[in-house]
């Protein structure tokens, strides 16, 4: 009802009603009108009776009560149903500049973001520096977990993740299944990589979390971090990967000396590995 009372009828393309009309926004008749269901039915659902509810219809009552996608994944909830997917609201498409401070707040730390096809969306300087990401990659973390030599050279907790790496990817493809970025994040990867194509085979899945990594930096040696998977509700589509230094290896202080004049000019000069 109060998302009924919020649209007017001018805005529906509608009469307004002139002076005598005395129900703020749309009437329930004029609801059932537009989304085309029953002025009964439509009733029985504001007031929320055990009724049978499809997504088609609940959709189209969520497009004449013009809910955001927030709003008409709580219909759904409502309804009893499965909520639809995640969508980013138009709004909200311009959060990028807050979540590259976000990121660069957190050197000297290595810290990126991915989107749903585990593209790199952006990445601070610990991870260029750190974790190898640069320019001439793919820019798909999936496929340089696989097929950057740099990267490969330096994990010594490799194996151990390649599973765990192939089991998430293969829940976020199952999530939305037929869906053509990840066929072709997939094509490239299996072109890349039997190592990947082996792993796929054994049909593993398992949600976003926590991986401890391992790796073998050239200018300081061992690094033991863990990286964490975290979602935006209001950017569903990336997700940003925090890596914490673990209390081994004194990877802290490595850390913050490899993001330091000093340390910034060694990695200037090309070491091998």
């Amino acid at each position: 009802m109060s998302r009924r009372a919020r649209v007017t009828p001018a805005e529906a393309g509608l009469p307004d009603g002139g002076p005598r009309r005395r129900t703020p926004g749309l009437r329930r008749e004029e609801v059932a009108v537009l989304a085309g269901v029953g002025a009964s039915w439509y009733q029985w659902l504001e007031q929320g009776r055990d009724i049978s509810v499809s997504p088609q219809v609940l959709d189209s009552v969520a497009r004449v009560l013009r809910l955001s996608d927030v709003e008409r994944r709580h219909l759904y909830v409502l309804a009893g149903l499965n909520p639809p997917a995640p969508e980013v609201a138009p709004e909200k498409r311009d959060m990028c500049d807050g979540l590259r401070r976000l990121i660069d707040t957190w050197m000297p730390y290595p810290a990126h973001i991915m989107d749903m096809y585990y593209n790199c969306v952006m990445y601070n300087d610990a991870a260029a520096v750190v974790l190898g990401m640069r320019s001439e990659n793919t820019q798909n973390c999936l496929v340089d977990f696989f097929a950057d030599p740099l990267y490969r050279s330096r994990s010594k907790s490799w194996e151990r993740n390649a599973r765990t790496v192939v089991a998430q990817f293969r829940a976020a493809c199952a999530a939305r299944p037929d869906d053509e970025g990840y066929e072709a994040v997939l094509a490239q990867v299996t072109a890349a990589s039997e190592e990947f194509t082996a792993l796929w085979e054994e049909r593993d899945i398992e949600d976003a979390g926590q991986i401890r990594k391992e790796l073998d930096h050239p200018l300081v040696g061992l690094l033991c971090v863990e990286s964490t998977a975290l979602k935006v509700p209001a950017r569903p589509d990336l997700t940003v990967v925090l890596h914490t230094p673990l209390d081994e290896a004194n990877t802290a202080a490595k850390l913050e000396w490899l993001a330091s004049p000093e340390g910034r000019r060694g990695a200037m000069y090309p070491v091998a590995g």
